[in-house]
């Protein structure tokens, strides 16, 4: 016959099982905590106005509620790393700014080089910032370089960044603009998956796309091939009535992008990361509205 417990024995024992369940069910509701898709909230340096030294320009987005930034490719690294020490931003990318000047798609073979070795030394610097990707605009379409041309030039120059990459850790992502290049995500999702590595992937820039397109439709088409978006705001109306550009002039939440729709898209997909504003920046009041707007329409109604 088994022994029989007697009345303490069997608490003891049910307790030590209820607690070792409690243990548990509180581990696995702290993974699944720290696995929910979230997004951080960022924006690039070339907002942060006023004059002051580049640790003066850290300390001002910090306050105004940022958690990172974007910086340019043309940054003294000394500075930079001093700027993220003091101030305590995250540096989590760099934006290679040449691709306009010097186009992995021109026809002359040396503004091409030149366009390589400025990718390749912003991949190194931004692994010095511990950063994890490089915004490129992979090329550029008009009447000197057809589009066929452009596909396939730049396909071949970023190929030559692909063992730098790979060997840094850190990803090339493709920004969407309007550079007459990749003008759906079908395509883009085809460019991106002909180079067959993981080290290359979509910056989805939302208020990019409101001109032609609907961004939860891009969103899920490129689904995990979006590695970080920059987030804008677009009104067609404005456009209509003063141009292409003027579309832009619209706050965070008050043009056509769909937010709702948008952020449901990107949890459909499992995004988390880095959002970062693109935006007209300021100094300190302009910048804390903007945080607040990523706020109301993109960072907390994502989390929720």
């Amino acid at each position: 016959m088994p022994q029989r417990l007697d009345r303490r024995e069997f608490l003891n024992t049910a307790g030590l099982a209820a607690t070792a369940g409690l243990l548990a069910l509180s581990s696995q509701t702290a993974i699944a905590a720290e696995e929910k898709p979230r997004l951080r909230k960022a924006l690039k340096l070339s907002m942060v106005g006023g004059k002051g030294s580049l640790v003066d320009k850290f300390k001002l987005a910090k306050a105004a509620g940022f958690e990172g930034i974007d910086v340019d490719s043309d940054q003294p690294v000394d500075e930079v790393k001093r700027a993220m020490s003091e101030s305590g931003l995250i540096v989590h990318g760099m934006v290679d700014y040449v691709h306009w000047g010097q186009p992995l798609s021109s026809p002359d073979p040396a503004v091409r080089a030149q366009g390589v070795t400025v990718l390749q030394k912003c991949l190194r610097e931004t692994k010095i910032y511990g950063g994890t990707t490089v915004l490129l605009v992979p090329a550029v379409v008009n009447k000197e370089i057809s589009y066929e041309a452009a596909y396939h030039r730049s396909q071949a120059e970023i190929k030559k960044c692909i063992p730098l990459a790979t060997e840094l850790g850190i990803k090339i992502l493709f920004e969407n603009v309007w550079n007459n290049f990749l003008l759906s995500p079908v395509e883009m999702a085809r460019y991106i998956d002909e180079f067959q590595s993981p080290m290359v992937g979509s910056y989805f820039d939302v208020g990019n796309i409101v001109n032609y397109g609907w961004p939860e439709h891009w969103i899920q088409t490129l689904g995990s091939r979006i590695g970080k978006l920059d987030i804008k705001e677009f009104s067609r109306k404005i456009a209509n009535e003063k141009g292409k550009g003027a579309g832009f002039g619209v706050e965070i939440g008050d043009g056509d992008c769909d937010w709702p729709a948008v952020l449901k898209s990107l949890k459909e997909i499992g995004y988390s990361g880095w959002a970062t504003a693109e935006v007209g920046g300021g100094e300190l009041e302009r910048l804390t509205e903007i945080a607040k707007r990523m706020d109301q329409h993109v960072i907390q109604p994502y989390a929720a």
